[in-house]
């Protein structure tokens, strides 16, 4: 396949990059590449010759019409987004811009790519999404692809509006779209300012290890390359006007994800003058409008595309430990960058 990912040297974005372009696609990353966005999660791939770069803004519909009708994909993967829920409390204008502003731009330049004959007869809009735009479940149940939205922070509700504008363009142009929603994913190259990596390089250099409220919320965790298999089965083989919800299944309390980290770390570094690790936690004022608990039920996706997770929490969670304590030149350039870590984000509750 030929395929345009959008926001492809991000976390989620990059693990699809690598994976298709080692199963042998033809790949043009778009990436404006903001403080998130990185080249060397991409770095192994850059020097193949089905791999193209392109540094566009995904807001700007002249350039991504360019590109669509000059690279002639196959599907195009909507993966660029601000993600961050601490930041977009913090400035919620960047995440209407690119999540909503930005998913328009993106229909718009697809739709004229079907209209004007350019695009394959089976050309596919993928749109990436979050199982936050659901909202926050209480004690049981699971998001099915019919659950009402209900997004509690401005960046739910920025993809939340994303998703919409797809569904519209599908049901009013009939632009080919699909939507995923996905848990909370996690692995290899993902940005120091999301939960597991702050726990790992925290407790790396014994530094508190800040957990909201109780850390009693409950996340579903996905490893981030069993959602890259995913995504590219549903660009391949998902059915338009389709969503589907993917999910690792595997809850976990906040407080119990950070203790497995760091009884894996106690494992890892017998010498570290900080074990055990678990004595470094520190509850923390809670974020505003923290939903308690995500699950997802992700049957659809496996009855109808037989893809289910390959990754066990346990098995996960100690690579992407391992991961981190091996490549610590990754993370060390992001702070060379500026980037601190342990700054608290996301308690601005009023401009």
């Amino acid at each position: 396949m030929r395929l345009m990912v959008t926001g492809g040297a991000g976390f989620i974005g990059s693990a699809v990059v690598r994976r298709a372009i080692e199963r042998g696609d033809d790949v043009l990353n778009v990436d404006k590449l903001t403080y998130a966005a990185n080249p060397d999660n991409v770095a192994m791939v850059a020097d193949n010759p089905r791999y193209r770069f392109a540094q566009e803004d995904i807001c700007d519909f002249d350039a991504m019409s360019r590109l669509m009708n000059e690279f002639k994909p196959d599907a195009v993967m909507n993966l660029a987004a601000e993600t961050h829920v601490d930041r977009s409390i913090d400035g919620p204008g960047a995440f209407i811009q690119t999540n909503i502003i930005g998913t328009y731009a993106l229909l718009e330049a697809a739709r004229g790519y079907v209209a004007n004959g350019g695009a394959p007869k089976d050309f596919r809009f993928h749109h990436i999404s979050t199982d936050e735009v659901y909202g926050s479940l209480g004690p049981t149940g699971e998001f099915t692809e019919t659950s009402p939205y209900q997004p509690n922070s401005p960046y739910s509700a920025a993809k939340a509006s994303s998703d919409m504008l797809a569904r519209a363009w599908r049901e009013t142009f009939d632009l080919p779209v699909i939507v995923t929603n996905c848990s909370n994913n996690y692995g290899p190259y993902q940005f120091p300012e999301k939960l597991i990596p702050v726990v790992i390089i925290n407790a790396l250099e014994g530094k508190d290890i800040p957990i909201y409220g109780k850390g009693d919320q409950i996340r579903d965790w996905l490893h981030v390359e069993d959602h890259a298999e995913a995504l590219l089965l549903v660009a391949r083989e998902g059915k338009p006007g389709e969503t589907y919800n993917v999910g690792g299944r595997a809850e976990r309390t906040n407080l119990d994800l950070v203790k497995t980290i760091c009884k894996v770390l106690d494992e890892e570094l017998k010498d570290s003058n900080h074990a055990p690790h678990e004595g470094l936690i520190n509850f923390v004022a809670d974020r505003p409008g923290h939903d308690q608990r995500y699950a997802i039920n992700c049957d659809k996706i496996e009855r109808e595309l037989g893809w289910t997770p390959a990754h066990t929490i346990e098995e996960g969670m100690r690579d992407t430990v391992k991961w981190y304590l091996d490549n610590r030149d990754w993370w060390e350039k992001i702070r060379q960058r500026g980037f601190d870590t342990a700054k608290r984000q996301g308690l601005k509750q009023s401009a």
